[in-house]
């Protein structure tokens, strides 16, 4: 019988017990839990697997060039910023994300961050647990509904926030180069550019992926045109907003306040100003979890390994479509195999 090794390089959980799920229908897979930080850690406990499944550890040109039998990358999550993607469509391994596993965890804590900053709940409850029951402290604040929340990207998360805060009496307006317009007005959502958005929006809620061309796309030249007492909400990835612009825009008053999941350096640093701003509100890139959507996301991950090693078909959730010519690999049919109960 073939042996494959699959190899997790790094992981933050407490252990492996959703992928062992997975592979013990597979005596052939042997996994190995590994926890690698750079690439050479990657290189040395990965130069012989069949298949890798990643979470940080970075996983660059240097290391994908000395992977010998490697077909398949999967990613915990959606971004698949940690692995180089031309040098792996180069080599022709597969790399898989895990896209569709946290649609109502994102969306309903960029709602949650949304509803916290707009009526003030933080500052609510420190005030009363500091012994100062008095509304007047969180003055002022403005009626939700009427107001225009700003989306910058309209995939499925935003589209998902969309749908939930239409109900409170919110107009939608979104920046997406890339969705048409007409099926945007179906979902009651107007398409405008990135600067009208930044004119019109009292909120704006971030959810555009982190690629080269979205890397500090939401800078001070963009700052300088929302209104003085706008809402950041960013539950996509730091680095896509300029921080530095950022906390320069907040402290001069360009915007009112922030609301974040994500910041640029992860955790953050003791002495950021974030955390010395009664305008800013932080959570620990929590956005995704819940349970079920961890549980979800560790499934999936391991079945695009199944998906290319035991069924010799491309990954559910391919993200490197080029390999698709190298690979060799059969059309996915994973539906019964994907099936979450």
């Amino acid at each position: 019988m073939t042996t494959f090794k699959v190899v997790v390089t790094d992981w933050e959980y407490d252990d492996l017990r959703f992928e062992e799920a997975v592979f013990e229908k597979y005596p052939e897979v042997e996994l190995i839990g590994a926890q690698c930080r750079t690439e050479e850690e990657i290189i040395e406990a990965c130069r012989d697997a069949d298949a890798l499944i990643n979470q940080y550890a970075p996983i660059g040109q240097k290391a994908i060039e000395q992977l010998e039998k490697c077909k398949v990358i999967t990613r915990y999550g959606v971004g698949v910023n940690t692995i180089d993607l031309d040098a792996a469509t180069e080599k022709g391994i597969c790399v898989a994300n895990v896209p569709d596993y946290c649609m109502d965890e994102v969306s309903d804590h960029a709602l949650a961050l949304l509803l916290s900053a707009r009526r003030k709940v933080v500052k609510a409850n420190e005030q009363v647990k500091n012994g100062n029951w008095d509304f007047k402290v969180t003055q002022p604040i403005h009626r939700l509904r009427g107001q225009v929340l700003g989306l910058v990207g309209f995939g499925k998360i935003p589209q998902s926030l969309a749908e939930k805060v239409q109900p409170l009496g919110l107009k939608v307006v979104a920046f997406d180069p890339y969705y048409p317009a007409a099926e945007a007005e179906k979902k009651g959502v107007q398409l405008v550019s990135m600067e009208e958005l930044c004119r019109v929006s009292d909120i704006i809620s971030v959810h555009a992926p982190l690629t080269e061309g979205t890397k500090g796309m939401i800078n001070a030249s963009l700052f300088s045109q929302m209104k003085n007492d706008a809402l950041l909400i960013n539950t996509s990835r730091g680095p896509v907003v300029d921080e530095e612009a950022l906390i320069e825009a907040l402290k001069n008053g360009e915007i009112g306040g922030a609301a974040l999941d994500v910041i640029e350096e992860e955790p953050i640093a003791e002495n950021h100003p974030f955390l010395s701003m009664d305008n800013v509100i932080l959570t620990p890139h929590v956005a995704w979890y819940s349970e079920e959507a961890a549980r979800e996301m560790r499934t999936k991950a391991a079945l695009g390994v199944v998906d290319v090693l035991i069924c010799k078909e491309y990954p559910k959730y391919l993200v490197n479509k080029q390999v698709e010519e190298l690979s060799g690999l059969k059309s996915n049919q994973p539906e019964s195999r994907y099936a979450m109960s």
